[in-house]
């Protein structure tokens, strides 16, 4: 086994190693070649084992393109590259509105897993002149989240895009996007980029990327503001996942306020706001999962997906909401057991539409189930945590650091060099089923 650990540990170091860009790491060579939000959080996490100063750097280069009112961009472009990459710059044109930084972004969020993967490197290379650097722009990033965002006036933060979720794809939007109006054949003024590296049949279609930019030009031409999105953007929505890993970014606030010698009070009282409201409108008693509430038309998303199960990384949930996302984290859909022959997969292996190939449409990401399995461990289920894990380093030890993976034959899929699984899984490695720092 030690021998299987050690060259784990090797596979995933030089895939962080060959993927490092001057002062980021890519998700990829070939189908992301730029820097990404959530994806370069995961990333700091395993650099911390392997490339201390890498891990600093990877969050500090991020937090350099936040904007003025406090928003990490999902995407920051690297310039030297060719301009072929889409979506691009270009249809972005974020440059041209108030409050952008020089570099050219993009204009969405994704979910703010920034706070807990910055307490996490500390905890392994502490660095209190990074982390009292790194602290004031979390704090605003929570602070636009948590005020501007919160279209409804509940107390969550909506999501303008599925890409801000970061599951692009997941039938979780199924909904919600066939309600935007958008005509295919926009595409055509476009060469995709995806498609390239990777199987149509396993990336969205052209009729969801013809959605995809028309929700991306109504919040540009509205030049990126968030001051009245009910009334004029057509996708809107409160995510179970983006709103538990805000609570949980608040959490870890609190803990580096402490070391910085902020006031850990506000950050404790917003994750506690912040997990009750999540319970109250997104958690349903009938399902015993977590939805997506859609905003414009006030429902919730009737799919079972791994959005669902995130919010069991809140150590605060009530004991009975806890043992009802279990039981749904237990159930067929899912799969999840002690010794579990499938992994994780991101939704309902049970439904008619389930897709073990399409991109978040059935297939197993190990971010999702590394969330999945913090939250195990925060709730004391040691023995399910226990078979999550193993699942997830079965697969990268059978198919490699794939960007996901079929969840009924563990087949690699994506991308073959994927950087927040070689990351997640250097923590995975290292920590065994040590519970998260609370």
């Amino acid at each position: 086994m030690k021998q299987t650990t050690d060259a784990l540990r090797r596979l995933a170091e030089s895939t962080l190693d060959a993927n490092w860009s001057d002062d980021h790491t890519v998700p990829s060579r070939t189908l992301y070649p730029h820097q990404w939000s959530w994806d370069s959080a995961f990333i700091s996490i395993g650099l911390a084992y392997c490339a201390p100063e890498r891990a600093w750097r990877e969050l500090r280069t991020l937090f350099e393109a936040q904007w003025a009112d406090g928003r990490v961009p999902h995407i920051v472009f690297n310039p030297a590259l060719p301009g072929d990459y889409f979506p691009g710059p270009e249809l972005w044109d974020s440059r041209s509105a108030e409050g952008s930084p020089a570099v050219a972004t993009s204009g969405l969020v994704q979910p703010p897993i920034h706070a807990v993967a910055a307490w996490e490197v500390y905890r392994r290379v502490p660095d209190a002149e990074q982390l009292a650097w790194l602290y004031p722009r979390l704090v605003a990033q929570q602070r636009y989240l948590l005020d501007r965002r919160d279209t409804s006036g509940a107390g969550l933060a909506a999501v303008v895009h599925p890409w801000e979720s970061g599951l692009d794809n997941s039938p979780a939007w199924d909904a919600p996007m066939a309600a935007v109006d958008a005509d295919p054949a926009i595409m055509r003024q476009y060469r995709r980029h995806d498609t390239k590296f990777a199987a149509e049949s396993h990336r969205p279609t052209d009729a969801d990327y013809a959605r995809y930019i028309v929700i991306t030009e109504s919040y540009r031409d509205g030049g990126y503001l968030d001051e009245g999105l009910a009334e004029r953007h057509p996708f809107l929505v409160e995510c179970p996942l983006f709103n538990a890993v805000l609570a949980a970014a608040e959490h870890a606030l609190a803990r580096i306020a402490a070391v910085v010698g902020a006031d850990p009070t506000p950050h404790h009282d917003a994750a506690a706001r912040v997990t009750k409201v999540l319970v109250d409108r997104l958690h349903s008693p009938a399902t015993g999962a977590f939805h997506p509430r859609d905003l414009r038309t006030g429902e919730l998303l009737p799919a079972h997906t791994v959005l669902g199960l995130a919010p069991l990384v809140l150590p605060d949930l009530p004991a009975e909401v806890i043992e009802s996302v279990v039981a749904e984290a237990c159930s067929p859909r899912f799969g999840l057991a002690e010794q579990m022959p499938y992994p994780l997969p991101s939704y309902d292996r049970t439904a008619a539409d389930f897709d073990q190939l399409r991109y978040w449409r059935g297939p197993s990401w190990v971010n999702t189930s590394w969330l999945v399995w913090r939250g195990l461990l925060t709730h004391g289920r040691r023995e399910l945590a226990a078979g999550l894990r193993a699942s997830m380093v079965d697969l990268v030890a059978r198919s490699g650091c794939h960007e996901y993976f079929d969840p009924t034959t563990g087949a690699g899929l994506g991308s073959p060099a994927f950087s927040w699984t070689a990351a997640l899984l250097l923590d995975l490695l290292a920590t065994g089923d040590e519970p998260p720092a609370q």
